[in-house]
């Protein structure tokens, strides 16, 4: 297939457009390069640099016969998009619609969608599924799941087929060592550690000890960034095969403690890390878990990569090269 992946330059991006091209699809990226790095394009790609939000630029670039289009271009920060929510509408929202328009318009049959399991809030069960309730925590969750109604009106109205993935926390870089290009600006909390390991931040915040878990702190569902991007290829894989669309988790469906990460980078890495503690933040439940059972039934996805040591080894390689 002739595949466009858009954000394909960003953290997760480059490693799905790197599969991608990978496994024999032919892959081009399209990226303004705000948070993306030209560290994670390769030869074998095409490259076109531009916005979600220049309608015609985008509409230019879906006209050159593509197969599918990935789309993971959004702004991400859960906490940010409660402080200035017009970015969170403009780029996921506004965004987004652009982009289902030109696919739909370029007459491009599939669509995989980077979504996030942030559209359930706070969790009534765990660990999550599917069917738990959507009410979002927070501003970008709530874009994210308006997106995913938005495409499933798309599917009933224009027959384009989706796939949307939900999952926690991306982490861990390509186990052969080839998408180096490090967040910028980074907020979860791997990076944030590897950051401090690496002397770039002094030290690392962990908010509160006090949670009804083994060890006192928050509990996170790790999904190793090769494993998202597998999910993301057998998705579209389903698309072509079933010609349905799909909605759903990517998850651990275990959870790592902060203080076991903290650990583990401590060792993986031999640096101090300084910690200051802070209390709880307000909303942070105590444990995060998404099951992963429809997706291993429905693409045969399971994670193989998200052991804690593999999240913090590959990671602390990206950031001891501190490459840019």
């Amino acid at each position: 297939m002739k595949v466009l992946i858009i954000g394909g330059a960003g953290y997760i991006g480059g490693h799905v457009a790197r599969l991608f091209a990978d496994r024999g699809h032919k892959v081009d990226v399209a990226d303004n390069l705000s948070t993306g790095s030209e560290v994670n394009l390769f030869p074998d790609y095409g490259f076109f640099k531009g916005d979600i939000l220049d309608y015609p630029w985008l509409s230019s670039v879906m006209s050159r016969g593509y197969d599918a289009v990935v789309h993971l271009a959004a702004a991400k920060a859960a906490g940010e998009s409660m402080l200035v929510p017009e970015k969170y509408s403009l780029q996921n929202l506004s965004g987004t619609v652009n982009i289902i328009n030109a696919v739909c318009a370029a007459g491009i049959p599939y669509l995989v969608f980077s979504s996030s399991a942030a559209v359930y809030g706070e969790p009534r069960y765990l660990p999550i599924d599917e069917e738990h309730p959507k009410d979002p925590a927070n501003y970008y969750g709530f874009t994210k799941l308006e997106i995913e109604r938005i495409l499933a009106w798309y599917d009933r109205l224009k027959g384009l087929k989706s796939a949307a993935l939900r999952y926690f926390n991306a982490a861990g870089y390509d186990t052969a060592g080839r998408v180096r290009g490090l967040e910028k600006n980074p907020a979860n909390l791997i990076p944030v550690i590897m950051e401090v390991a690496a002397g770039i931040r002094e030290n690392f915040k962990l908010f509160g000890l006090d949670y009804p878990t083994p060890d006192g702190s928050g509990v996170r569902d790790y999904i190793h960034v090769s494993d998202l991007a597998e999910g993301h290829y057998l998705a579209l894989e389903y698309l072509a095969r079933e010609k349905k669309s799909l909605t759903v988790n990517l998850g651990s469906e275990e959870g790592l403690s902060v203080l076991q990460i903290l650990e583990a980078s401590r060792r993986i890495s031999g640096a101090p890390i300084p910690v200051v503690i802070s209390g709880r933040r307000e909303g942070d439940p105590a444990k995060l878990v998404a099951s992963s059972a429809k997706a291993k039934a429905l693409l045969g996805w399971k994670a193989e990569h998200s052991d804690l040591d593999s999240l913090v080894a590959t990671t602390w390689k990206a950031y001891s090269g501190r490459s840019k």
